[in-house]
């Protein structure tokens, strides 16, 4: 079975998602026809490069896109319940009970004239109706969890008191406090020094198993979707170009942009003479997308059929690619073996 049909196991099956900005009589397509599956209890990383429509992605599920974007088709299910026909009272109800999310920045996700006991009191008030101390009782039992020292104390300083490690921590008490089933983290470790960096994603992967929670991991950082993933969904231009488990990614990877995103990798077991390998030339301008593969102005393997856009086809093992290379169409040379043009 492939890893983006549904099944019993399935958290969220995203299918065929389609998010756009309008500017005028101009559309962007940020996500355009983006399909996978977060199985239950797993880790499913979502990586590419800024301007991929990872971020967006991640919004589009909750309903968070302001405009000038929207949500123009596609099916979002959610325990087999399509998130796109909620109302707004409906969804307000899913995000931070059934499904959390950790953003980018803390110290801009966090309201500064509020102390950290009542944001993520809120979470206790709206949900479970609870009362102002009993609230208050239960976010400090959550920075507790979340490992931050002298929680009767940290409860009642503002965000400006706290260091930026305890600032993502306290993002993750609100993002938990309701024990949600989905959690989306958001490039979580994102200004944060390497130490505390571990530090966060170790609670994040312990407090899953707690909660036997699924997560929607974004990020850019190779080695943080190494340590943590259990699938991974490569973006490039607001679609979905390889899909597959972790080790298929890191040990054979299929598509031309994903061998040129770990080529760019550097590794302590190999050495390297000069500078790292790159991938040639830049992403695309939104506005003018090439008519075929997005990728193929920067694909050292490009020929006359990439500039018809491939499908995103399902292999023989269940990964998922999109590329004419894999097609019986390729009309290049007779057998590129593209993990074979990784440095080693």
């Amino acid at each position: 079975m492939s890893i983006t049909e549904t099944s019993s196991e399935t958290i969220l099956k995203v299918e065929n998602l389609q998010t756009s900005f309008f500017t005028g009589k101009t559309e962007v397509k940020a996500v355009d026809g983006v399909s996978f599956s977060i199985p239950k209890g797993k880790t499913v990383g979502v990586v590419g490069e800024s301007g991929s429509g990872k971020s967006v992605t991640s919004l589009s599920i909750l309903q968070l896109v302001d405009e000038p974007g929207k949500v123009v088709g596609g099916e979002l299910l959610f325990k087999g319940e399509d998130l796109l026909k909620k109302t707004e009272a409906e969804m307000r109800k899913i995000r931070g009970k059934e499904i959390s999310m950790i953003f980018q920045e803390p110290m801009t996700s966090l309201n500064p004239t509020f102390t950290i006991g009542h944001q993520i009191s809120e979470s206790f008030r709206i949900h479970e109706r609870l009362g102002k101390k009993e609230a208050l009782k239960r976010s400090i039992d959550m920075l507790k969890v979340v490992g931050i020292p002298s929680p009767e104390k940290r409860v009642h300083q503002y965000p400006h008191e706290l260091s930026g490690g305890m600032r993502q921590r306290v993002m993750i008490a609100i993002a938990l406090a309701c024990n949600p089933e989905l959690l989306i983290a958001d490039e979580p470790t994102t200004a944060l020094d390497v130490t505390i960096q571990a530090q966060i994603l170790e609670l994040i992967k312990d407090l899953q198993k707690q909660f036997q929670m699924s997560v929607l991991l974004i990020t850019h950082d190779l080695g943080v979707v190494a340590e943590t993933c259990d699938y991974v969904a490569v973006m490039y231009c607001g679609k979905v170009v390889e899909y597959a488990d972790v080790k298929t990614i890191f040990k054979n990877p299929q598509h031309p942009y994903t061998v040129g995103l770990l080529n760019s990798l550097p590794a302590h077991d190999r050495d390297i003479e000069g500078d790292l390998p790159v991938i040639k030339g830049m992403v695309p301008n939104p506005t003018e997308m090439p008519k075929g593969c997005r990728f193929a102005p920067r694909c050292p393997f490009a020929s006359d059929i990439c500039k018809t856009l491939p499908d995103l086809v399902t292999d023989e093992n269940g990964n998922q690619i999109r590329c004419w290379i894999y097609s019986d169409q390729w009309d290049g040379e007779p057998e590129v073996n593209v993990y074979a043009e990784r440095t080693t």
